[in-house]
């Protein structure tokens, strides 16, 4: 047996299911809030499937001199069906041992990580040698300086102007990142 579509459910003659969800919903939602404890979302889960099934049957209950009552009637039969679902089958909690199971928000890191690799890449090449081979392989300046061919005052000096260059374009770059993010419309 195949479901009927909309236009086989409705004829010309019949009113609109449209207009009927749009008069009815607001007392029918609060019907459905009472039917589940309150509970917000199974309530619009309950209309919701209410809906649906009047839906199918819209030729024969618009006809009805009460179509709301008819589908009322869907809706505490819905949520009948419901209770006695979760009655047999209970939802049982996942239980989570010792660690909280959602994750945290890396976006922040990975646009710092960005800023930061921006930053290298714009500065000379002596620079983002000594910076890379100090801070993100762990060298002394020693190591840095044989590795590089240079004396160990080189490194220093390389050091310190890579780092207040580093530091001056990554600001620049947050400042102006942190500028667009609140011109984007935000109040």
């Amino acid at each position: 047996m195949s479901e009927a579509g909309p236009s086989d459910v409705i004829g010309v003659g019949d009113s609109s299911f449209e207009d009927f969800v749009a008069g009815s919903s607001a007392r029918l939602f609060s019907t459905a809030r009472l039917l589940t404890g309150g509970n917000r979302a199974e309530a619009e889960d309950l209309l919701q499937g209410a809906y649906e099934r009047a839906y199918r049957r819209w030729g024969r209950i618009s006809g009805r001199a009460d179509p709301e009552r008819y589908v009322r009637q869907i809706l505490v039969n819905a949520s009948v069906d419901r209770w006695r679902r979760l009655r047999r089958h209970p939802e049982i909690p996942l239980a989570v041992s010792g660690a909280d199971p959602g994750t945290a928000d890396t976006a922040a890191v990975v646009a710092d990580r960005d800023l930061l690799l921006r930053g290298l890449a714009a500065l000379p090449p002596r620079q983002r040698a000594v910076l890379v081979l100090r801070y993100f392989e762990d060298l002394s300046e020693a190591q840095t300086a044989m590795m590089l061919g240079c004396s160990v005052g080189t490194v220093k000096s390389q050091t310190a102007r890579g780092l207040v260059r580093l530091r001056d374009g990554t600001s620049e770059a947050a400042a102006r990142y942190s500028g667009a993010q609140e011109g984007d419309g935000a109040p």
